[in-house]
């Protein structure tokens, strides 16, 4: 996730800097918005098409790995790209995207099939803070290289570009030290030891470990017996498919509240009200501060009071805020530097920072958090690709036009923000359905499904039978049931 904040972050960084404007060519609103949509446009291939499928079938730890190969890549070719060649840039951000779009979809269910149940939300929390963290460095780094814009020369944004090569390096030397998934395991080839093995490395007591790997068992072989695995079965199957359209709709909300807009061209947004370069990535950096501390919130909150509620009141306050920035911008004067007076700078700043309180503990964390918890075993990797791309989706369409509707209209896109944000409460109150402390293996009877635990049970006692039936005796004429015990 400190890759994804990162990534995500460096080409709102670089926008600021006079000398990335002049060795691209001075790009207009419209090149700016392509940019940034070649990332979103290679997310989404990612995510659709190779997330779900490379996590199920090589594994999750694998497909975090490639993802991350795939940003090594890309950060070469965006850092060293030829002067006045913005493809090359482009292309760069496309591979990006694409790295991203696998590593999304392999790293929240990898955290959501190892996590006990009681603590997941805790757990995913902190997997969205670390978003905060990488943008963190990413802003800290661009304010120091506007500091040094005469020493650094186009070094200023190469600077923060290459620094993305960091976290993708210790992803990859730290993925050989952490277990497998567990339910990955039984799901291809049966492992029962390698699955016991990665159990014991994340659970305290044996019989924890023993309790869950028959759990995950019986849920997979009712799955296998009744439910198909591949993508067809989350349009056939009415409760996946009503999870899936639920899904699709919270993950492109969450870019919709208006953090996509501001995490991409908050420079821009910025530039309506202070002139200073440097004050700009000051303030970016300092939002992103914050946005490590104000996700921390959701650590108390979300396995107290639920996912629901949170999502309802962090919609709500998201709305307030943005009514009130887009007021205060809009109806105070503009002086003649082109700038607001100070008072109403430091308004506007302290509104947005409330606003980014609301968003990360709630759209921020909680929306991969249910995302990750609320499918079955068997279409888990491919629901939550698409699912976690949908907010590309959103952004791809949203963002290529928000340049040009922030030059022409200033602050008053703020108010469509606010509508969005109280349509997004009024839809997670009527048809969210609440997931706290739920088991992954249980939770699809709170969407009308059958319980996959319970189900599993029955199938697995009738072959049990029926192998106990059809047994052969040996020598001393005993029947062998071996192959029928539950280990």
């Amino acid at each position: 996730m400190v890759l994804y904040g990162y990534d995500a972050s460096v080409y709102n960084s670089v926008q600021g800097s006079d000398n990335w404007m002049a060795w691209f060519n001075e790009p207009d609103d419209a090149a700016i918005g392509s940019v940034n949509t070649a990332y979103t446009v290679g997310a989404i291939f990612g995510g659709f098409f190779l997330g779900g499928p490379v996590s199920d079938y090589l594994g999750r730890k694998v497909a975090m790995a490639i993802g991350c190969i795939l940003v090594i890549i890309a950060t070469f070719m965006q850092t060293f790209s030829p002067y006045h060649s913005l493809a090359c840039f482009l292309a760069g951000r496309c591979i990006i995207g694409i790295g991203q779009g696998l590593a999304l979809t392999a790293g929240p269910i990898y955290i959501g099939e190892l996590a006990p149940a009681e603590i997941r939300g805790k757990i995913m929390t902190f997997w969205q803070m670390f978003y905060s963290v990488g943008s963190f460095i990413c802003f800290w780094i661009a304010y120091a290289c506007t500091k040094r814009v005469d020493q650094l020369g186009e070094w200023d944004w190469k600077l923060i570009v290459i620094f993305q090569l960091l976290v993708p390096v210790i992803i990859l030397i730290l993925l050989p030290t952490i277990p497998g998934s567990p339910r990955w395991f039984i799901q291809h080839g049966n492992r029962i030891e390698k699955a016991r093995s990665a159990l014991r490395r994340v659970r305290e007591t044996e019989e924890e470990v023993e309790e869950e790997l028959l759990m995950i068992r019986e849920a997979l072989e009712y799955e296998k017996e009744a439910i198909s695995s591949n993508y067809s079965a989350l349009w056939k199957d009415k409760s996946l498919r009503k999870r899936m359209l639920l899904a699709l709709v919270i993950n492109a909300g969450q870019q919709l509240t208006g953090q996509g807009s501001l995490n991409t061209y908050s420079t821009k947004i910025y530039q309506l009200v202070f002139t200073e370069e440097s004050q700009i990535s000051l303030i970016n950096a300092l939002n992103a501060t914050f946005g490590i501390l104000f996700t921390l919130n959701a650590v108390w909150i979300v396995d107290r009071f639920g996912r629901k509620p949170l999502l309802i009141v962090g919609a709500i306050g998201m709305g307030i805020c943005m009514i009130i920035a887009a007021a205060v911008e809009t109806e105070t004067p503009t002086l003649a530097s082109g700038a607001k007076s100070e008072p109403v700078g430091i308004s506007i700043v302290f509104l947005l920072f409330l606003f980014i309180l609301f968003y990360k503990p709630s759209w921020g964390a909680t929306v991969w958090i249910w995302t990750a918890e609320v499918f079955s075993m068997n279409v888990r990797a491919q629901a939550v690709g698409m699912a976690s791309q949908t907010q590309n989706v959103a952004n791809t369409i949203f963002q290529q036009f928000f340049p040009i509707f922030i030059d022409n209209d200033g602050f008053y896109a703020f108010y469509l923000f606010a509508g969005i944000n109280f349509l997004l409460a009024l839809f997670v109150w009527f048809f969210i359905p609440e997931t706290k402390k739920v088991s992954l293996e249980e939770i699809d009877a709170l969407f009308g499904g059958a319980n996959h635990v319970t189900q599993g049970e029955e199938v697995l006692a009738h072959k049990k039978a029926a192998q106990i039936e059809h047994g052969s005796h040996d020598k001393e004429g005993t029947i062998n049931v071996e192959n029928a015990e539950l280990h």
